[in-house]
């Protein structure tokens, strides 16, 4: 007997990229939602492992775990999750929950379905497509254990951030004598013309200001 058809796939990227993505976006908004101790429990299955889980309680002692010998598992566009402690690993709380929010997200849940409930089981088709209103809003960790818990990381983009304040002196004279200060530069070949025009046509920053005057400064230095 091969080890693939008893050891358990709990790897991501074994999945097509429609259902990587679905995973994804699903943990994400388990994230958002405060739900953080749910992993990954499987994701590809061979045909030979589905053939070997079916046989469980048939043809091989055990309690029965599948009812088909035709799963997405195989298809590569399903995922099994279970709960981490302290809840018990398949808390049916927690599991509707997780639920809920794959319906919003067009992920079939096996909750919904009719005589065959299955709860930790989550497929898409291979069309599915990530609705409207929604993105990766970062790096989403999806965990293969319980040791580890759902992780959003976000880059912090702070020089998106920044407020432009253009400079409008309240004095009419502070902005002729500064007008007339930057004339004198330009005069001197120190800075360029288009400083003195921006300045005239009220686009010049206050924080530019400040630059161009230590930049006058220094050069009239040396």
């Amino acid at each position: 007997m091969s080890t693939n058809i008893t050891t358990t796939c709990r790897d991501l990227a074994q999945l097509l990229p429609a259902a990587q993505l679905a995973c994804r976006l699903l943990f994400q908004e388990c994230y958002k939602a405060g739900i953080r101790n749910v992993f990954i429990t499987e994701t590809y299955r061979s045909q030979e492992r589905q053939n070997y889980l079916y046989a469980q309680g048939r043809t091989r002692p055990g309690q029965v775990v599948t009812w088909t010998l035709k799963s997405n598992h195989s298809s590569r566009l399903a995922w099994d999750i279970a709960v981490g402690p302290p809840k018990t690993l398949y808390d049916v709380t927690i599991l509707n929950k997780v639920g809920t929010i794959a319906r919003k997200l067009g992920i079939t849940w096996g909750g919904d379905w009719i005589g065959s409930i299955d709860r930790p089981h989550f497929e898409v088709k291979s069309t599915w497509k990530m609705p409207t209103g929604y993105k990766l809003e970062g790096q989403v960790i999806v965990p293969s254990s319980s040791k580890t818990t759902v992780q959003l990381i976000i880059e912090d983009k702070k020089e998106d951030n920044k407020v432009t304040q253009v400079w409008n002196p309240a004095s009419p004279a502070m902005r002729t004598e500064t007008e007339n200060y930057i004339a004198q530069a330009t005069k001197e070949g120190i800075v360029q013309d288009s400083h003195l025009k921006d300045l005239k046509n009220g686009v010049m920053t206050t924080d530019r200001l400040l630059g161009l005057y230590i930049t006058i400064q220094q050069r009239r230095a040396n």
